[in-house]
């Protein structure tokens, strides 16, 4: 019998989703991916390993082959280490295990959007702390709240580079993090490799910190949907209770194993796309825009006399899509462009200048 559905929680029915515009462009550069394939020869062992497979059975549920070698890789033991698929299913299992109704989140605006996403969608309550003016974190302002006695953090969220600002936390700020948060210490490192020092170095089983990790970006394989988590064995522990079983299948498990084997391929990439944004850096100086100086494989810019909307669907009408960070919060007609191969790069320089000199001589013929 027909009847009218059942109605969504009323905090889902009032969020909006998590999207990005996938284009037909000639040049991509609007998802942080990376610009280059994962050697090939990973692909053909890759590949090759198919055939070993045994599909007809449940994968190993703790993926313990995988852990290892991402402990060994990082010097940690192996029960310090959560796998799922991309960091946003660690993110989303951390606020399933630690968050809740009556628990509250902590972060620090503009960030990654699923910090503050995932912890409403688990029942959360969210505590945003606004950035500076130039998009550093309010030290101040964050360790307040983080001693708030009203709504102490059950899970406090710092992303180092930050996403989409480019900005990285200091060591002296994220060790007085960790002295002050009363919950656990989420240092989202997406870019990690990106920047000069790693919270990694401060993980310990009696310390209250996680430091979340994916293979998407410095790995080349956003198309694997592979994420991680290293922290105290008993938060590990406690998130194997949670997520749900069987979550992360056997190939997965397997192309994260080479993976690690090319570890030396990976730092290549990044010496490579630092180089580059290094380039696109200096190639945004010479154009009428602000940018914010980047720790990670993109770089945030402000056109200053044309909306930056306007400016976006220019560019896609010359086959080149960043990523429109004009409706999140404080991001007024910011645009955010992904490093990519030496040649796109040159596109995207050549098409901004391009839109910036056209629309401007557009709206003042007279100049």
């Amino acid at each position: 019998m027909k009847r009218p559905l059942p109605s969504p929680r009323e905090s889902v029915m009032m969020m909006e989703g998590y999207h990005s515009p996938q284009l037909d462009v000639r040049v991509r550069l609007n998802t942080n991916e990376s610009p280059f394939a994962p050697p090939a020869e990973w692909e053909r062992r890759l590949a090759e390993s198919v055939g070993d497979q045994h599909f007809h059975r449940y994968p190993d549920r703790t993926a313990q082959r995988l852990r290892g070698r991402i402990a060994q890789h990082y010097g940690v033991d192996a029960s310090q280490v959560f796998v799922a698929n991309g960091s946003n299913e660690v993110l989303q299992t951390l606020c399933l295990s630690y968050g809740g109704p009556g628990r509250t989140a902590l972060t620090s605006e503009p960030t990654y959007a699923l910090h503050a996403h995932i912890s409403r969608i688990s029942g959360m309550d969210v505590v945003e702390v606004p950035r500076d003016n130039d998009f550093a974190t309010d030290e101040g302002a964050y360790l307040s709240a983080l001693e708030s006695a009203e709504a102490p953090p059950a899970l406090a969220f710092l992303c180092t580079p930050n996403n989409p600002t480019g900005r990285v936390e200091s060591p002296q700020f994220v060790r007085a993090a960790l002295d002050a948060v009363p919950g656990l210490l989420v240092v989202d490192e997406a870019y990690g490799q990106f920047a000069a020092w790693s919270a990694l170095e401060l993980i310990a089983d009696d310390v209250p910190l996680v430091v979340v990790r994916t293979f998407s970006k410095t790995w080349s394989m956003a198309g694997v949907r592979l994420g991680y988590l290293v922290g105290p064995a008993a938060v590990v522990d406690t998130m194997y209770k949670v997520v749900l079983p069987y979550h992360l299948d056997s190939l997965k498990q397997v192309a994260g194993e080479l993976a690690l084997d090319y570890e030396d391929a990976m730092r290549q990439r990044v010496e490579a796309l630092v180089a580059e944004r290094q380039r696109i850096a200096g190639g945004l100086a010479l154009l009428d825009v602000d940018q914010w100086e980047s720790g990670a494989n993109f770089v945030l810019f402000r056109p200053r006399s044309i909306d930056g909307a306007v400016v976006w669907q220019r560019l896609v009408d010359r086959s080149v899509l960043v990523r429109n960070c004009g409706s999140w919060t404080r991001l007024e007609g910011c645009l955010r462009v992904t490093v990519g191969t030496q040649q796109e790069n040159d596109e995207f320089l050549t098409a901004l200048a391009a839109v910036l000199h056209s629309t401007l001589y557009t709206e003042n013929p007279g100049s």
